[in-house]
């Protein structure tokens, strides 16, 4: 078996566990617990060994990292393994002290997630009264000298505010937004119908991307919402190309959802190396380059470009991880998202549904929904 090209980012869920409850919430239907977590020494093994197979930096995200007593611990087993390493947090429980601890022990620079610029609405989002503690730890942030860049999942409820999100990142101290509107796979799907915009919505708001794109500030990145554009994005620059998740018991997977894939079997730190997981595992090669492809996939002129699109979206939407991304306009089961997008949720403007929120131990059609947040924390 040839080796696949080395990896150069790894995304370190370090626990599950969150303040927020988040309706289009990325992490599995089903949680690691606490008590499944890696230890302070096996994630210290782990930076190593990314940093061995040529990993150049790491996000350290969750749920909520600051949520792990030894983060500076891990921060310094990142740092000494010569990963560049980031912080991605909701910013509750970020302090100056907490700051100085992990920017003592190499921490780099701080991506804040934000749902939305009005108070009220942001709250109403994850799910719980949090819209403060951002402000303070955005302000820690900007204190301490560290580069900060903000973070903003796009749906219905946010897309108008693109602007106001934009200045509040300038107020902020940010030196870039991520505006990256909503994949629907795990809890996003279970949300859809409260999330996709309208076409008019994103027209608006790509249209306010390039005029302050113009007028400069801060770097925008856009992210294009794959169900309206007809052209699926590559997953993760492409399944085992270039990045790699660690889950929080361990569990090394090629995109942070990809655990839902039946038959996948990944593989644990706990019982091979990083570098064998990352060259030999099944798992990995599964959708590995283009082999796998069927038409109307292995016959595009555009499949080393998006690689028949998202694995974890062709099976949420189909029950077929190997078929070609419906988001895709050649696709066979285009209408799928066509469908949904002229004439459900996404055709014509109205009132936005209730969101489910994500609670402890939860899963789709569990939890019930609501319209104003709730001051209890989720814990995995």
């Amino acid at each position: 078996m040839t080796p696949a090209p080395r990896p150069w980012a790894l995304l370190a869920e370090l626990t599950h566990g969150c303040p927020l409850h988040c309706p289009y919430c990325s992490n599995p239907l089903e949680l690691t617990r606490r008590s499944a977590e890696l230890t302070t020494d096996e994630w210290r093994d782990a930076m190593r060994q990314a940093g061995a197979l040529g990993v150049v930096q790491t996000h350290l995200s969750g749920g909520e990292p600051l949520l792990r007593a030894d983060l500076a611990e891990i921060v310094g087993a990142a740092a000494a393994a010569g990963l560049y390493t980031q912080l991605v947090t909701s910013g509750v429980g970020l302090t100056a002290a907490r700051l100085a601890a992990l920017t003592d022990a190499g921490l780099r620079s701080v991506q804040l997630s934000v749902q939305h610029a009005d108070a009220a609405a942001s709250d109403r989002i994850g799910g719980r009264r949090s819209f403060a503690d951002k402000e303070r730890a955005a302000a820690v942030v900007r204190d301490a000298g560290l580069p900060l860049g903000l973070n903003v999942v796009l749906h219905r409820a946010n897309l108008d505010a693109v602007d106001a999100l934009i200045d509040l990142a300038e107020d902020w101290g940010a030196e870039r937004i991520e505006l990256a509107n909503t994949q629907f796979y795990g809890w996003a799907l279970e949300n859809r119908a409260a999330l996709l915009p309208t076409r008019a919505q994103l027209d608006r708001a790509r249209e306010t991307v390039e005029r302050r794109r113009r007028a400069g500030g801060p770097d925008l990145v856009w992210v294009v919402p794959d169900y309206f554009g007809g052209e699926p994005k590559p997953c993760m620059g492409g399944w085992g190309a270039r990045s790699l998740t660690v889950a929080p018991d361990g569990t090394v997977l090629p995109c942070p959802v990809a655990a839902a894939l039946p038959g996948l079997d990944p593989p644990s730190l706990r019982d091979h190396s990083l570098e064998w997981i990352w060259d030999r595992s099944a798992a990995f090669n599964a959708y590995r380059g283009t082999d796998w492809m069927r038409d109307p996939c292995r016959t595009c002129a555009r499949r080393t470009a998006d690689f028949g699109g998202c694995r974890c979206q062709a099976y949420a939407l189909t029950g077929d991880a190997a078929r070609t991304d419906p988001a895709c306009a050649l696709s066979p089961d285009h209408r799928l998202v066509r469908d949904l997008v002229d004439d459900g949720p996404g055709g014509a403007a109205g009132p936005v549904p209730d969101f489910v929120y994500r609670a402890p131990g939860a899963a789709p059609g569990r939890s019930g929904s609501a319209s104003s947040p709730s001051d209890a924390d989720h814990r995995a």
